[in-house]
């Protein structure tokens, strides 16, 4: 009973004590007890009492009066009669102290029903929380309630869709010795599961492991529609697959997505630690786990780590994979070092490893990054004769070196093969074609027809884009069609950035449109942008040629304070 004397302290249990021990209406409260023990119906208390001026510590009194078992019920009934009948608004420790009576009496479904009352009144509408939890702590020990109570607390929330709520309530309440059971996790797993919110999926599955809480059949099963809705299942059966060579339950899937997450999160040493107790635990495969540590350690830069690991990997007796090769590879390959990579590479081909998706992601961003594209684009032909698509990130990079070399329409021509093969680009991708296309001179119908394939395709346009179409239609002397981008640009609620006014008021200059260039100017002083020294010289000298002094005397002083 150690948590319990722990609540003695909770927040509003001594203030809660001093209401208690502050009371003059014991008689009353005595007097409507014992009138309600006697089996005295509503009728008699409404004319017996009438006259009294019932108030939230007379109700509160008379419901611990009968928080015993067999009085629950009672105190239920006069709850209710004294909102019905006498017209009171309960407070947020009245309703507590009735939710805790019931809970202790095992009447579960009222509980939860007031439960998610309190909450709607006291928390939706009043903003309450942490109030209701706060309440719920300092009225516990005085009733002499159980734990379950803040079960239903955190299933109450994930019913109402309050996930953040929830979460907050069981990460409070911890320091008080509570931890959600099973039941709870797997309510709350599967109301966040439905509403499609798959990042607090896996922080509440990472939450319920740390405090030493397990999985069983339904969290598995709800985990795994998680992934089947993510469209991630089948990589991680291919994962899992690679490393073990023979099928795995769908609880050691579950847990790799897990740690997989962690380390996305880059939380290397605690995906580590979970790995270990999984382990232990018989959650996952040793064969698994390792592989995955081995790659825990990679993706962290630690090599020395990842190599003590490996030898005792091999030292079992489990035979090296795909999966370990890779994550070497990769840190191979952010670390520049290509000798190893070649080493590795060999050593897969002769014990008949294969590479596979990430291992040529590896390849061709590590080649790029030291500048042999040439290599870099042997890996990338070899992928997709292997039927692999590129990451989007990879993809990225292979572009970027192909029109930083002025090679725009070879980048363009590999993004349309991929189009057919399913790929789907990001709003970089076509940004680094159309800043490729403004950057070679020739024409700007192929950075438009890039931009209207966004718009009809996806991704949809957003800052950069038009950032990018908007300054190559300046620089192409077409202005006017500039702004009817902007016009589109605006109408999507998007304000325009600080290079989208730069580059307006310079291509206005350059036409010679004062006018047109001191309008924009103006917007963008409002907006409380600032140009930049280029765009303030380019309306001086316009200024100055028009003779409009006061303009070029404001001008100068912008340059003045830059």
């Amino acid at each position: 009973m150690e948590r319990d004397e722990a609540l003695k302290d909770a927040p509003k249990a001594d203030a809660f004590r001093d209401k208690m021990k502050n009371f003059r209406d014991a008689e009353t409260v005595t007097g409507i007890c014992d009138m309600l023990r006697k089996g005295g119906n509503w009728d008699d208390l409404s004319l017996c009492f009438g006259v009294i001026n019932l108030n939230e510590a007379i109700i509160e009194h008379v419901l611990l009066n009968l928080k015993e078992l067999n009085e629950a019920k009672l105190a239920l009934s006069f709850f209710h009669w004294s909102s019905l009948c006498k017209k009171i608004d309960h407070g947020l420790s009245t309703y507590c102290i009735i939710v805790h009576i019931l809970v202790r009496s095992e009447l579960f479904t009222h509980a939860q029903a007031l439960l998610e009352s309190a909450v709607k009144k006291h928390c939706i509408e009043d903003f309450g929380f942490p109030k209701l939890s706060e309440s719920l702590l300092g009225t516990y020990y005085i009733t002499g309630s159980s734990f379950r109570v803040f079960d239903f607390l955190v299933q109450t929330y994930a019913r109402l869709r309050m996930f953040d709520e929830a979460i907050s309530s069981y990460s409070l309440l911890e320091k008080y010795g509570f931890s959600p059971s099973i039941v709870t996790w797997n309510i709350l797993l599967n109301f966040v599961q439905k509403s499609n919110q798959s990042t607090i999926v896996w922080r509440i599955y990472e939450d319920m492991l740390m405090r030493r809480t397990y999985p069983n059949v339904i969290t598995v099963r709800t985990l795994t529609n998680e992934l089947c809705k993510e469209g991630k299942l089948q990589k991680f059966l291919d994962l899992v697959n690679m490393i073990q060579r023979e099928r795995c339950d769908s609880g050691v899937i579950v847990n790799v997505a897990l740690i997989d997450n962690m380390f996305r999160e880059k939380k290397w040493d605690q995906g580590i630690v979970f790995l270990r107790r999984m382990v232990q635990k018989n959650m996952i495969l040793d064969k698994v786990a390792y592989s995955l540590i081995i790659n825990g350690f990679c993706e962290k830069g630690d090599l020395v780590r990842a190599n003590e690991m490996h030898e005792d990997f091999l030292k079992k007796g489990f035979p090296s994979n795909s999966f370990t090769c890779t994550s070497f590879i990769g840190l191979y390959c952010k670390e520049g070092k290509f000798e190893e990579v070649n080493r590795l590479m060999k050593e897969m081909v002769s014990e008949g490893l294969k590479p596979y998706d990430m291992t040529y992601n590896f390849l061709i961003e590590g080649l790029c990054k030291l500048g042999k594209l040439e290599e870099s684009l042997n890996f990338y032909e070899e992928m997709i004769r292997m039927k692999y698509l590129p990451s989007v990130c990879t993809f990225n990079e292979l572009v970027f070196e192909l029109c930083k070399l002025g090679k725009v329409d070879k980048a363009n021509g590999l993004l349309t093969d991929l189009l057919d093969m399913g790929f789907s680009p990001d709003e970089i991708t076509y940004c680094l074609l159309i800043d490729g296309y403004n950057r070679e001179g020739r024409t700007i119908q192929e950075a438009l027809k890039l931009y209207y394939e966004m718009e009809f395709k996806g991704p949809s346009p957003g800052h950069m884009a038009y950032s990018l179409l908007i300054g190559g239609l300046c620089r192409w002397g077409k202005v006017k069609e500039a702004e009817k981008f902007l016009k589109v640009y605006r109408d999507k609620l998007l304000s325009p950035t600080k290079s989208i006014y730069n580059t307006l008021i310079i291509g206005h200059c350059e036409s010679g449109n004062i006018e047109k260039a001191l309008y924009y100017y103006d917007e963008m002083i409002r907006d409380g942008l600032v140009p930049d020294s280029r765009t303030l010289r380019a309306l001086a000298e316009l200024a100055n040629k028009d003779n409009t002094l006061l303009i070029v005397n404001e001008v100068f002083d912008g340059l003045a304070n830059i």
